[in-house]
């Protein structure tokens, strides 16, 4: 899955995408419903790991199911 996808996703959520103070090809994404933060790789047309997205989802205390019936 692209970052785009994940982020169209994470969107209808309820999650919002941290702004960007420097360069890098990671972005922070911030959960309002608990206040945890986590980062999420931006590979441009790469997709994420099915690893790191699952790990990305737990540190921000979402639950696979719903991310996917987003």
């Amino acid at each position: 899955m692209k970052y785009r996808e994940v982020a169209k996703k994470l969107n209808s959520l309820g999650l919002e995408e941290v702004p960007r103070k420097s360069k890098g090809s990671h972005r922070l994404w911030h959960n309002p419903a608990n206040g945890r933060v986590a980062p999420l790789p931006d590979w441009g047309a790469k997709d994420i790991k099915f690893g790191t997205l699952r790990a990305f989802l737990r540190q921000l205390d979402l639950e696979w199911e719903k991310f996917q019936k987003a």
